[in-house]
């Protein structure tokens, strides 16, 4: 059986308010006792009300509840969008007991359209009564909008319990993606110390998944430490954490609008790890490489040409290029790989491209998918 209990202290409540359609769309994660919390936020200068107003409440370090919709980003809303927001979160703290500065507030969905606040807060009178303490499923479920799949993870370290659900399938690139995530942990962390982990988790993680090269305007990753199951091993829960985000990550990449492959692509031998970064970023993002993953077409050609593409010097000859263990170009050199073998490989549905630039230092890992009829479908359908 699935492990869907929230940490110790933590109650969530998922409901169906009819935002957009009869799917779940509106979630509440809360915590009895007021908790270390720490945020990361997108930085598209369109950022949504709701995100404008969480960079206020988490800027003395604690927290004590996440209020989610989905179906509706509230982007692009004006004054009205703001205001929409602290009604919301007023309502919800009223109902809770709470004080509405240590509610952190997120919306994903269509941009543009106004919150239907009428039905949201028809919602939540009552909410309090609803919580419960397996709920980590149906609240990943009820932030979800193109998703396919609810993304959650549960981990115990040493008697604390971590957390975490995510969402996210479209317009994803870093820094961060049209993507959610919650942390919440029962561990007993100072608000700064959680701050510095999770930025080195959401780096090597959030921060490396791209599916079509857009930022969104509401990317949000926020995580909660009540301390109720007190201290933990700080080195083993931080490995933990950042295990727990490149799963989700993984997630993310796999459930892209349309996809159909899951893409890993490794940088090494680069300058520094900027240079492994910026490359992985490329190829992942490369149209052509995505479609020709899509269609299992062989063709290497693309990665060199989009290696050759970096706007930092490449010593060609010590470039080389593999797909899983099939090495296609060797220390500037072609190889004599079969390109039938490739086809079959590029018809799995995880796909591994290894680049080594040459022999510096720098290294760097990041996640996609592929580029299919669907996506074009899916967006092209989307406000409808």
């Amino acid at each position: 059986m699935e492990h869907t209990l929230l940490p110790k202290g933590f109650y969530s409540c998922a409901k169906r308010l009819g935002i957009k359609d009869d799917t779940p769309d509106f979630t509440v994660i809360y915590s009895e006792a007021r908790a270390a919390a720490t945020a990361m936020f997108t930085k598209n200068q369109f950022c949504g009300a709701p995100v404008t107003v969480g960079k206020e409440h988490i800027k003395d370090g604690y927290l004590q509840a996440f209020v989610i919709n989905s179906k509706n980003a509230n982007v692009a809303t004006g004054k009205q969008g703001i205001e929409d927001v602290h009604t919301i979160i007023s309502a919800v703290a009223d109902e809770l007991d709470i004080s509405s500065a240590d509610i952190l507030p997120s919306s994903t969905g269509v941009i543009g359209v106004p919150l239907p606040v009428k039905k949201i807060i028809e919602g939540i009178p009552g909410l309090k009564s609803e919580m419960k303490k397996d709920g980590l499923k149906d609240s990943a479920e009820a932030i979800m909008t193109t998703d396919t799949f609810a993304k959650y993870r549960s981990e115990t370290i040493d008697g604390v319990t971590l957390c975490a659900i995510a969402k996210g399938s479209g317009m994803i690139e870093p820094n961060m993606a049209t993507m959610l995530s919650y942390i919440m942990t029962d561990a007993q962390i100072e608000p700064e110390t959680l701050k510095a982990m999770l930025k080195q988790a959401v780096d090597v993680s959030f921060n490396m998944v791209s599916i079509d090269g857009d930022t969104s305007t509401s990317d949000t990753v926020a995580a909660m430490a009540n301390g109720l199951a007190g201290p933990v091993d700080l080195q083993k829960f931080e490995q933990v954490l950042t295990d727990m985000l490149i799963s989700l990550t993984k997630d993310l990449a796999r459930d892209g609008e349309g996809a159909t492959k899951l893409v890993e692509v490794q940088v090494g031998g680069a300058q520094n790890d900027e240079e492994a970064i910026v490359m992985v970023k490329s190829i992942i993002n490369s149209p052509l490489v995505k479609t020709a993953i899509f269609g299992a077409d062989p063709n290497w050609g693309r990665i060199i040409s989009t290696i050759g593409n970096a706007e930092y010097p490449i010593n060609v000859e010590m470039v080389s290029v593999a797909f899983g263990d099939i090495t296609v170009f060797s220390n500037g050199e072609p190889t004599d790989s079969n390109l039938e073998e490739l086809s079959n490989y590029l018809k799995g549905d995880e796909i591994t491209i290894s680049v080594s630039l040459g022999n510096g230092q720098g290294k760097a890992t990041g996640w996609g998918c592929d580029l299919s009829y669907d996506y074009v479908k899916i967006n092209g359908e989307y406000t409808t």
